[in-house]
């Protein structure tokens, strides 16, 4: 495919999304629709949504681009995919029903009832430093694929390519909000999900198998191992390493983020939430599975056609993330690369757009106090909510163009490895709030804790072969700063003068 043809491609995807954006935030574009959608959102369109925004392009090429890595990953992803599922459920029991009770429009606003002023800002800056960081490494991926085969082409700098990304993305989210994305994200995630089958149809037809011949195909093959459970010690693939990392993670990066839990705050009443995680989960890992087929297949039809990871252009060293564009753009036909195409920026842009509202909410609700009956829809507040989205958008410019200049290894595990260090806090925060209830904290040192909780994370992290007798961190590392942040406040800790029970 050209460049050209690329490029029209996503000028004609765009439009699709304005035209959305359009006839949504006409009918209301106030606060309340933007934060809220209204509190109105059917649940089945929140839950296929949802698949998008946690989905992201990460894991539509990094995920089948490890599959084949050096380091011998094969199917081990998996393993974290079924404790992601177990965290999605706990979210689901826990937490869910916790900020109905409350009836929250940011989620921190827990914090503040629970634990104090202090706390409650601490934790609402770990969210805008966290989804500013995990958004813009999602982003950077894409934005690397669309600079390498499009606007490299065309002589445009990397710099400008991220600024019209953001700038595309700002222009179709600023007025109506979360209201515009529920309704942008369904039809987003309808493209992400229908490229993923429609892929794997093709490359079976590029490599002569039906789908029954494909599968065995892929269980025969040297990528598909799932289940790791040799050296717990040093090995980062174990099981339990795995099903912990993933557990956690995701209560604190869906749980206990603004973003995702927005979306699920959108719903009429506690009931049709819980039925949207649970019907999210269950896509979840479905497609999940085929992702990873989908590496195995691209791997499998590389080694058949003489096709090499592509390299970085900068480093020299391979880049599994390319793969699965360089297949798509350069080695199958014009349809399977329209299909990549719509499925890759449809990840992205669904993971970007709704961070960018999640973060003007947090901030506007959070530090401005925008959620206040008598600041809701106020001309001047709407402004100001405008200049914050532009704010955000322009930090997550500088985010990438930094992360651009230093990063050189696979993006879906830098993603979760700096995860383990912005969202642990966080998780020890809500610990503390959830299971001492008899006890409250010195307010204003939490702020002290939760900043240096992840610099002494990151020392262990660092020295853990020494310290553990060779044993080495993956994803569980965010257990290990949540109890570090847990005991932090335990010794700032006193008994309440009255209980306050959530």
């Amino acid at each position: 495919m050209t460049p050209s043809t690329i490029l029209l491609l996503i000028i004609f995807y765009f439009g699709i999304l304005f035209y959305i954006s359009h006839a949504v935030s006409k009918k209301d574009s106030g606060n309340d629709a933007f934060f809220k959608a209204n509190k109105n959102s059917r649940w089945y369109l929140v839950a296929f949504g949802m698949i998008g925004t946690a989905l992201s392009g990460v894991t539509f090429i990094s995920v089948p681009g490890e599959v084949g890595a050096p380091s011998g990953e094969q199917f081990k992803y998996f393993q974290f995919v079924l404790g992601n599922a177990i965290g999605f459920v706990i979210i689901a029991k826990v937490l869910l029903p916790l900020y109905y009770r409350m009836n929250l429009t940011s989620i921190y606003g827990y914090i503040e009832q629970r634990l104090g002023i202090y706390s409650y800002k601490t934790a609402a800056t770990i969210f805008l430093i966290s989804r500013t960081i995990g958004s813009s490494f999602r982003l950077y991926l894409v934005v690397i694929v669309l600079q390498r085969y499009v606007f490299d082409f065309y002589g445009i700098p990397f710099a400008f390519t991220v600024l019209i990304s953001l700038a595309l993305i700002f222009a179709y989210t600023y007025r109506g909000g979360l209201k515009t994305i529920i309704i942008t994200d369904t039809l987003q995630t309808f493209f992400l999900v229908s490229s993923v089958f429609l892929t794997i149809f093709f490359i079976c037809s590029s490599l002569n198998l039906n789908i029954f011949e494909a599968f065995e195909e892929v269980k025969n093959s040297n990528y598909s191992k799932v289940f790791f459970f040799d050296d717990f010690v040093s090995s980062k693939f174990h099981f339990v390493k795995q099903i912990l990392g993933g557990i956690f993670v995701t209560i604190a990066m869906v749980g206990l983020d603004q973003d995702l839990m927005q979306k699920n705050l959108s719903c009429k009443n506690i009931g049709e939430a819980q039925k949207n995680m649970f019907t999210f989960t269950g896509i979840f890992v479905l497609i999940n599975i085929f992702f990873l087929s989908v590496g195995a297949l691209l791997y499998i039809y590389a080694n058949k056609n003489g096709i090499e990871v592509p390299t970085d252009l900068v480093t020299g060293k391979p880049r599994t993330d390319l793969l699965f564009p360089e297949i798509a753009f350069h080695h199958l036909a014009l349809i399977p690369s329209v299909i990549f195409l719509l499925g890759l920026t449809a990840a992205t842009f669904a993971t970007t757009d709704s961070a960018l509202t999640a973060l003007t909410t947090s901030f506007c609700v959070d530090f401005l106090g925008m959620d206040k009956a008598e600041n809701v829809n106020k001309p001047n507040v709407v402004r100001t909510r405008h200049f914050v989205h532009i704010a955000f958008s322009f930090l997550m410019f500088l985010v990438i163009v930094f992360f651009n200049a230093i990063n050189d290894s696979s993006v879906v595990g830098m993603i979760f490895r700096v995860a383990s260090y912005t969202y642990g806090p966080l998780l020890g925060l809500y610990c503390f709030g959830l299971f001492l209830k008899s006890k409250t904290v010195k307010d204003k040192f939490v702020p002290i804790i939760c900043f240096l909780s992840p610099a002494v994370t990151f020392l262990i992290s660092e020295n853990s072969k020494a310290l553990f007798f060779g044993y080495v961190f993956d994803n569980e590392l965010i257990i290990v700063n949540g109890l570090i942040t847990f005991l932090g406040l335990l010794l700032i800790s006193k008994n309440a003068t009255s209980t306050t029970r959530f």
